[in-house]
């Protein structure tokens, strides 16, 4: 049963570098848009992040507030990405506050993975 929590914390962290590392390559490359990437690195890590949330017979209490947290942090960068797309097929480009909201929270969101004890 641990062999199958480390595969889908794997696949967890693997959702988290494409939604982040696409984020960042828009970042750095000046046009600074939604893209289909994006989503579904998001995608990727909100399933195996609700997969981790979930009871798996451990011997340890999860942290319901990190997990709690995690998961508003999580609605929001969702909410920004939609809003972004939409704004972006309408003007042709995303608010800088919905764009950099996305980066911000999404690393916001590891660190807290990462730094909660």
């Amino acid at each position: 049963m641990e062999i199958l929590r480390s595969i889908v914390v794997l696949v967890h962290l693997t959702g988290f570098a494409l939604l982040f590392g696409a984020w960042a390559a828009q970042a750095w490359g000046g046009k600074r848009l939604v893209t289909r990437l994006q989503h579904v690195g998001f995608t990727i890590a909100a399933v195996a992040g609700l997969a981790l949330a979930a009871p798996w017979g451990l011997s340890y209490e999860l942290d319901y507030a990190k997990i709690a947290t995690k998961l508003v942090i999580l609605l929001v960068i969702g909410a920004f990405l939609g809003i972004g797309q939409g704004r972006q097929r309408k003007s042709g480009s995303v608010p800088p506050v919905l764009f950099w909201g996305i980066g911000v929270l999404t690393f916001a969101n590891a660190a807290i993975a990462v730094l909660w004890r």
